[in-house]
Order: C-alpha cells, then sequence, then structure tokens
C-alpha cells in the first residue's frame, strides 16, 4: 500500500503541466477544468483511485 502511496506522490506533478487555452475563454472557471479533457481524465482518474483506496481500507478494517 505504501509503495502506491509513493508512485502516486510521485506522478502528482505531472498533472500540473499547463496546455494551450489558459486566459482564451473561461481559463480559471471550474467549467474550464470539467469540460477540458486534459483537467477531466486526471480528475476522473484521482476520483477513481480514491473511491478504489476508500473501498480497499474499508474492507482491510473489516477483516481485522
Amino acid at each position: 500500500m505504501k509503495k502506491m502511496f509513493l508512485a502516486l506522490s510521485l506522478l502528482l506533478p505531472l498533472f500540473t503541466i499547463a496546455h494551450p487555452g489558459h486566459g482564451d475563454d473561461d481559463g480559471f472557471t471550474i467549467i474550464h477544468y470539467i469540460k477540458e479533457p486534459v483537467h477531466a481524465i486526471p480528475l476522473i482518474g484521482a476520483l477513481v483511485v480514491t473511491i478504489l483506496l476508500y473501498r480497499s481500507l474499508r474492507r482491510m478494517k473489516q477483516r481485522s
């Protein structure tokens, strides 16, 4: 489990890479972060990882 957290923390800086289009139209609103694939894909990935980690920790807690 610790190795997974380490791997995810090492990949975190990759999600902060800027792309063209910031500031052209609604570049700093929540809509921009939801509708742009560059932001939406990591957001969905983070949600999936969070859900899987939560379920995994819950199962481990129930077993002990």
